[in-house]
């Protein structure tokens, strides 16, 4: 979901994904060209003999059994796929760029049905949905069965040290086939990486993540994605919007130098230290790292420079106005000369501010502001949408350095 309803659908466009292009004849690239074939197929009937819990395509059906993976994915971005952010689209997009946007963001054959069902679009299914898909699946977006089930089939990675073989008989839903596609980047990149001819500005694909993190040292050391983002198989995903996560791949340092009696040089330096793709990655977040000269009283506060992280383009996805992403090992660098006075500063602050969906932040107010050209009910799906994504924007890091008192003098503080 990407883009303005002035160039058409926020969308993934088709093509060639990564892996059916690079290295097409390993085991890998073969197994992902057939699990991610465009559109997915419906399942089908399930298998004679399937309990109902076995047969159904819901994620808390699967969290029968599969408990942490469940409660994992429920905190997750992939269990939020579909929501304000896409649906207020849904009311004015026609029935193929809905399911084009639907390719990632609720891939299976059975959520495009219920959604066409929901919008009373053309190809509506003529029957009910079967008892084995749950009225709600299509609302839970990046389902468990998106990933693992194929014509009711599960898959999986192989399993660990300890654990049956996936064939090991009497296993619920006739256990499972392993592949080692799971484990590998690839598997993320049909989501996370522009097709070959999908669209792109300047050069560079809108999704880029597989392509920046298979130029990285991370890569090379066979660091995959799932490393990072699935640590220990943990269904959890964090990125960009969890703090936690975005402070443990990188090392802030505020240094703070006195050259004269009258000036002093503020420097901050934010380094890609573990995160294995250009920060932010995609174009929507954006970093706001700030200084500020901080006098005796405590409401003497003033910006003195700000910097802003990111990949920034216009709204019609037409026009880039900067690019100042860290790469992967990479730094960036705030620094400014500090004037001295009697009375003030004392101390310099480094503020860095994360918005997980600045873009969106700025789509959501614009079509906001044209609101006439939209229904009331499409309009409360808007504005719910915008006050969600402000909600995502949260404080960093602070770091506070006092000016030091004699010229020549150094001090510094460090996170991470």
């Amino acid at each position: 979901m990407l883009g303005t309803m002035t160039t058409g659908a926020a969308t993934r466009q088709p093509g060639l994904p990564w892996h059916a292009t690079h290295r097409p004849h390993d085991a890998v690239s073969r197994f992902l060209a057939h699990h991610w074939v465009d559109p997915l197929p419906p399942e089908g009937e399930p298998p004679k003999g399937y309990s109902a819990l076995e047969a159904s395509l819901a994620p808390e059906s699967c969290g029968q059994c599969h408990r942490q993976q469940y409660e994992d994915w429920r905190t997750s971005l992939h269990s939020h796929a579909v929501g304000p952010g896409l649906l207020w689209q849904f009311h004015i997009l026609s029935q193929a760029q809905a399911n084009s946007c639907m390719r990632c963001h609720a891939p299976l054959a059975e959520q495009k049905a219920l959604a066409a069902l929901e919008f009373h679009w053309p190809n509506t299914p003529s029957s009910p949905p079967p008892a084995y898909v749950g009225r709600r699946l299509f609302r839970q977006g990046l389902v468990c069965a998106a990933c693992h089930v194929r014509r009711h089939r599960r898959f999986g990675p192989p399993p660990p040290p300890g654990m049956p073989p996936g064939n090991t008989p009497g296993l619920p839903h006739g256990g499972f086939t392993a592949s080692a596609a799971f484990q590998d980047s690839r598997f993320c990149a049909t989501c996370h990486q522009s097709p070959a001819d999908g669209r792109s500005l300047d050069g560079k694909p809108f999704e880029n993540t597989y392509a920046e993190w298979r130029a990285s040292r991370f890569a090379r050391a066979g660091v995959t994605c799932q490393s990072c983002h699935m640590p220990k198989r943990r269904h959890l995903w964090r990125g960009i919007h969890d703090p936690a996560m975005v402070r443990s791949g990188l090392r802030i340092t505020l240094t703070v130098t006195r050259i004269n009696n009258g000036t002093a040089d503020a420097r901050a330096v934010i380094h890609s230290v573990a995160i294995g793709h250009d920060f932010p990655t995609y174009l929507v977040p954006k970093v706001y790292v700030m200084l500020y000269a901080l006098g005796p009283d405590a409401h003497d506060v003033r910006e003195i420079a700000r910097h802003v992280i990111g990949r920034s383009v216009n709204l019609q996805l037409t026009h880039e106005y900067f690019d100042s992403r860290i790469p992967p090992g990479g730094k960036s660098v705030l620094a400014t000369r500090l004037e001295l006075s009697p009375s003030q500063p004392k101390m310099v602050e480094l503020r860095i501010e994360v918005a997980p969906g600045a873009h969106y932040e700025r789509l959501f107010g614009h079509e906001l502001g044209h609101q006439g050209r939209y229904d009331k009910a499409t309009v409360m799906i808007l504005r719910q949408a915008l006050a969600e994504t402000r909600a995502t924007r949260y404080q960093l890091i602070r770091l506070v350095v006092p000016v030091p008192a004699t010229p020549g003098d150094s001090r510094h503080a460090v996170a991470n």
